[in-house]
């Protein structure tokens, strides 16, 4: 299986809902192309997904350090911050994608977070 090929079934596994699946699929990728954007995001995702958040936030906070633009990537570390409980912190991403990206979803997160806070 060619790096293409592996990191197209990562996505699939994903995709199933086998996050485990899809990091080990993700881990040879990793040693060889741990610049690569797109694999650290699906790397992230599946962090995320297998409720490895620190892992997911470490990922995250990398891919923001070198694309500060992404809005995706700061909405998935607003959502891990959100599922770690600690919404303080969560808030400003959510609310940062939300604005750089109309997405009913990044929208429907910050709503869902400031009702927590003001819980």
């Amino acid at each position: 299986m060619n790096e293409i090929e592996r990191y197209r079934f990562a996505e699939r596994l994903l995709g199933m809902r086998d996050p485990l699946g899809a990091l080990m699929m993700l881990e040879p990728l990793l040693e060889e192309h741990s610049d690569d954007h797109g694999v650290q995001l699906l790397t992230a995702r599946a962090y995320y997904h297998s409720a490895q958040l620190g892992r997911a936030k470490q990922a995250l906070d990398g891919l923001l350090e070198r694309d500060p633009s992404d809005h995706y990537a700061r909405f998935l570390l607003g959502r891990t911050l959100e599922r770690a409980s600690r919404l303080d912190e969560a808030l400003p991403h959510l609310r940062m994608a939300a604005a750089m990206h109309a997405d009913p979803d990044y929208l429907d997160s910050v709503g869902r977070v400031e009702r927590k806070l003001a819980a």
